[in-house]
């Protein structure tokens, strides 16, 4: 990737990840689950890398921050979770990112990559990702990264503190759909 590097967070990244996440309050909980009131503090960060570090080294997760090479300025997180190994060999993807970067084509870039080392060093063979219907943009960049629209799961997740439907969306390693955009 050209313009960002993905990589595990680290304990120094503490300030600028509460920066952003603080910064970027209101545009983020219109799409997350509720934040805890803990949320922010470090003793919630620390906790987070060191999930970081065990998720990986078990295999069960590849979370990662988007870091601009420019700058070395945080720009958003991508996590591929709830990794599936034996016949299953897929994962979920799930991102953020701050505010003020958003239409950049960060977020694609990201999703690219990932998408790439998913199929590619781990072996995957399906990658799933759902937004809230209404997230033109995250659908947008879903489609545009090359994931197909599926369908739709009932109360998928609870969303600022209520049960909402989310549209899932999926890419195959060796995918030979046609284009599927949501009807």
């Amino acid at each position: 990737m050209e313009r960002m590097s993905l990589r595990l967070p680290i304990h120094s990244d503490f300030r600028a990840w509460a920066s952003l996440r603080e910064q970027s309050r209101d545009f983020l909980q219109t799409w997350e689950p509720s934040w805890a009131a803990d949320h922010l503090t470090r003793k919630s960060f620390t906790n987070r890398v060191y999930w970081a570090q065990r998720s990986m080294n078990n295999g069960s997760a590849v979370p990662l921050f988007m870091i601009r090479r420019a700058d070395d300025a945080l720009l958003g997180a991508i996590t591929l979770d709830n990794i599936r190994r034996g016949p299953a060999q897929a994962g979920t993807l799930g991102y953020w990112v701050g505010e003020k970067h958003t239409r950049q084509g960060y977020m694609l870039e990201a999703i690219k990559g990932v998408c790439h080392y998913a199929f590619r060093d781990l072996d995957l063979s399906r990658l799933e990702a759902a937004c809230l219907p209404e997230n033109t943009a995250s659908r947008g960049v879903l489609e545009k990264a090359g994931f197909k629209y599926e369908g739709v799961a009932q109360s998928y997740l609870q969303i600022d503190g209520r049960w909402r439907n989310h549209v899932l969306y999926a890419m195959l390693r060796n995918d030979r759909r046609g284009r599927s955009t949501a009807g």
